[in-house]
């Protein structure tokens, strides 16, 4: 009789272990927590892993050998953005959350905070600061699951459970979102125009059942939302709460969301000083205004100044911690895991060093950047805009001609990234702050170069045609 597999090193592997625990969930078998998971997903099969290597040497050199494939953005020029993106991160930012008591602390108790909670305390002041909000949490995973607690927020307080969302949002973002709130939210997508909201369709969709109008500003092609505070009347009118999905980034030149009547603002930091590492370091952000029923609604930690038992001292801690799963685990209004506080750090760094007149003056090199780039692409025979809104950072080119693949191809042998393939003929094209105007120009000349040899049109732009 063969005998049951009881791991050396993973707990609760051992037959009476595992009944025990069944029994207490009253499941009959593991496999009852996996019932929703469709066949069509399952492997039914062992997973095709290679042979264990005997010695540390010997993985070591396996993950060098994987790791050599990739290909970084100081190897390639790269207009590659969708979500992580690559600006310029000051070496006293790396400086700072390598030090031991910024990397090694897991929690940040107080036994073992040595100006950890002080830390994240200024990021959460910075980033008030930048967005126009009174309260900012301790980052939490990513800016998708932000978003998604922004909206289950909304949820909760109005009791509604429908939300209209009004803008382009990353693929990715829509999935992560959807598979947080399926079960609590529906969302209604409204087909944004020409790039940004449609108000009048929002207006003609909000009725009693809406518990959120969400907007994404920048949205997921770029477009930047200039009828936030036209949707915001309509939806406060009916009741709904506005939340945004934004990249802090433009800030320091564009109006915050919450001086146009977003409600609750939530996003991602990657942008604020963290680097891509090939898929990015991601946290998530969500801000509120000074409101009991907004702050109580927020699941994630938040680091306050607080008086100390001596007189005059003051310390940094958790404020209103009672709302949070850590205080009431399971019969939390929502579960909220380890915070991705170094990343904070990363930020608040970032945002110290920048300054007002620092973010001022990234906000405007980036719409300026963004702008030449779609006219240097534009006119190009064969390449137009995809839409005529405001953007910042990123924007779409429709091709005729030739295909996004077969573009994206062609100039990738000449070590460059065009951009995101997001439809047949149609590409998503991101500049940063890293990205020079000759940058640009070598984008534009190998694209033009590109197109010509397919249409024939070689050396020929609109203008002089």
């Amino acid at each position: 009789m063969t005998q049951p597999f009881v791991h050396p090193y993973i707990p609760n592997t051992a037959p009476g272990s595992r009944a025990t625990m069944l029994a207490e969930v009253g499941a009959e078998s593991v496999e009852d927590f996996y019932a929703d998971v469709p066949e069509e997903l399952r492997l039914r099969r062992a997973l095709d892993l290679p042979e264990a290597l005997p010695a540390e040497h010997d993985l070591a050199r396996h993950v060098r050998g994987i790791l050599a494939k990739n290909r970084t953005t100081e190897e390639r020029l790269s207009f590659l953005g969708g979500g992580t993106y690559n600006h310029h991160v000051p070496a006293v930012v790396d400086e700072v959350i390598r030090r031991s008591e910024f990397l090694t602390a897991y929690a940040g108790e107080p036994y073992e905070d040595h100006g950890r909670f002080q830390a994240l305390f200024e990021y959460q002041s910075l980033m008030a600061e930048l967005l126009a909000m009174d309260v900012v949490n301790v980052p939490t995973y990513d800016g998708y699951q932000a978003t998604a607690t922004g909206l289950a927020m909304a949820g909760r307080l109005t009791g509604r459970r429908r939300v209209l969302a009004v803008s382009d949002v990353l693929p990715e973002k829509r999935s992560k979102v959807h598979d947080y709130l399926r079960t609590d939210l529906e969302i209604d997508w409204i087909a944004p125009v020409r790039g940004t909201a449609d108000a009048e369709a929002v207006r003609d969709r909000l009725d009693a059942d809406v518990a959120a109008v969400w907007i994404e500003t920048p949205s997921a092609t770029g477009a930047v939302e200039t009828r936030i505070a036209e949707i915001a009347e309509a939806a406060h009118a009916s009741g709904a709460v506005v939340v945004v999905g934004t990249d802090p980034i433009g800030y320091g030149i564009l109006t915050p969301p919450a001086l146009q009547g977003a409600d609750v603002v939530t996003g991602d930091i990657q942008s604020l000083g963290l680097h891509q590492w090939f898929g990015g370091a991601h946290a998530g952000f969500i801000a509120v205004h000074d409101d009991p029923r907004f702050v109580m609604e927020m699941p994630s930690r938040l680091f306050g100044l607080e008086s100390t038992d001596v007189p005059g001292e003051y310390g940094f801690g958790d404020v209103a911690y009672d709302r949070t799963s850590f205080a009431h685990r399971e019969e939390g209004k929502e579960w909220v895991g380890t915070a991705a506080a170094l990343w904070g750090i990363a930020a608040g760094v970032y945002l110290s060093l920048m300054g007002p007149a620092g973010m001022a003056e990234l906000g405007e090199l980036l719409l300026a950047r963004t702008r030449y780039a779609q006219q240097k692409l534009a006119a190009i025979p064969g390449v137009e805009l995809g839409d005529d809104a405001l953007h910042l950072r990123e924007f779409t080119v429709r091709l005729s001609g030739i295909g996004a693949d077969e573009l994206v191809a062609a100039l990738r042998s000449q070590g460059i990234e065009p951009g995101i393939v997001v439809g047949a003929r149609t590409l998503l094209v991101c500049v940063t702050d890293t990205t020079s105007a000759s940058d640009i120009d070598r984008l534009a000349e190998a694209v033009a170069h590109t197109v010509a040899g397919t249409t024939g049109t070689a050396g020929i732009t609109k203008e002089s045609k």
